[in-house]
């Protein structure tokens, strides 16, 4: 029996062919499961887990990779990736599931 490495079906395609070399988007996905990888990439890129951001933190750290940061940043919340308090000021990177520490629902 010979063993053939094999990619993981589960493994989303890099993120790194949507970004320019100066580190912006190029281009936001439209296939829901690219979208989710970028998303997530940007969650965990550009979000410190177990800190608390506000409102004006997180346009500015989305605004460094996209001119249209609010569409961003709402897909960051309905997708789970940031949680955001209900009067909308504070922002919390969240785990996903299968992440490691589980999943944490998004406060949207």
């Amino acid at each position: 029996m010979t063993s053939h490495p094999s990619r993981p079906v589960a493994e989303p395609r890099p993120v790194a062919d949507l970004f320019s070399a100066d580190g912006r988007l190029k281009v936001v996905p439209r296939k829901a499961a690219r979208r989710e990888a970028l998303l997530a990439h940007l969650a965990e890129t550009l979000f410190e887990a177990d800190r608390t951001y506000r409102e004006p933190e997180v346009n500015e750290a989305l605004r460094a990779v996209h001119e249209d940061f609010p569409a961003l940043r709402r897909s960051l919340v309905t997708g789970g990736f940031l949680s955001r308090t209900k009067d909308g000021a504070d922002y919390r990177r969240q785990q996903r599931p299968g992440s490691p520490g589980g999943a944490i629902p998004a406060v949207a």
